[in-house]
């Protein structure tokens, strides 16, 4: 299976000229962007969570084959604090069935302030049906140890590996036969790409850790100035020449 690349989120009006022709209107991004790529984080799940009508307008309106990762919603990881959570995983998993096939995984990103919780982090996950693939992007230091990987490793869920500034910032953990990877934000210019090196590096840690035919999703999150798009493209090649199998980005060295 392939390395799916992809970018976290689609609606960014500074993307007109690179991604989205002047003259596009918005209400067409999403098939625009599916054009150029397989998969897509929805972060927009972070914030509010779409009804089930909208995930299943979001499947209607992608090709066969597009994966569409789904961000949890703040009211688990941010509000609620992974306590009591099986009515917002429930309410979560049930609305983004509309989503049908194209449902990819579910993204836990835990807040900054919020230490260690092994018990917590394993009730949550038992909340959510089998087969489903979760990643978990803890932020808090207190999170790396031997107690919650081997958490992770119970349930089969990806330790999400989070670059910022051009360097890892959680450890390169394998704690699933798939990976979860997230570019937040570059050192190079224009400010916040990724340079060629960094990228290069990136590829050669997923190639150290997973077989080619193992899913691994990497996305994007440094979105102004249509960063993240040109960043997914050098990324893509760069995976290429390593020998990897890499999901359609677009071209854009023209």
């Amino acid at each position: 299976m392939p390395l799916l690349v992809g970018t976290s989120g689609w609606q960014y009006k500074d993307w007109r000229g690179d991604l989205y022709p002047a003259g596009l209107p918005q209400r067409l991004w999403l098939e625009e962007y599916a054009r150029h790529f397989t998969t897509v984080e929805n972060n927009n799940s972070f914030y509010r969570l779409p009804e089930t009508a909208t995930f299943a307008d979001w499947h209607d309106r992608t090709p066969d084959g597009f994966v569409m990762a789904v961000k949890a919603s703040r009211y688990l990881t941010h509000i609620k604090r992974l306590r009591e959570p099986e009515e917002p995983v429930g309410r979560l998993m049930r609305r983004a069935a509309g989503l049908g096939e194209r449902l990819g995984p579910v993204l836990l990103q835990l807040p900054p302030t919020l230490r260690a919780d092994p018990t917590a982090l394993d009730t949550t996950l038992g909340c959510f049906p089998t087969g489903t693939r979760v990643a978990v992007e803890p932020r808090h230091a207190s999170w790396w140890t031997d107690e919650v990987r081997a958490v992770l490793e119970a349930h089969g869920a990806a330790l999400c590996w989070a670059d910022r500034d051009s360097r890892p910032v959680t450890p390169l953990w394998r704690t699933a036969d798939w990976g979860y990877v997230r570019f937040h934000r570059g050192r190079a210019r224009p400010w916040p790409r990724y340079g060629r090196q960094a990228l290069t590096s990136w590829t050669r840690r997923i190639a150290g850790q997973w077989p080619d035919r193992a899913d691994v999703y990497a996305y994007f999150n440094n979105d102004p100035g249509g960063a993240a798009v040109h960043d997914a493209a050098v990324f893509a090649r760069a995976a290429t020449a390593h020998g990897r199998t890499v999901t359609r980005t677009p071209d854009l060295r023209g």
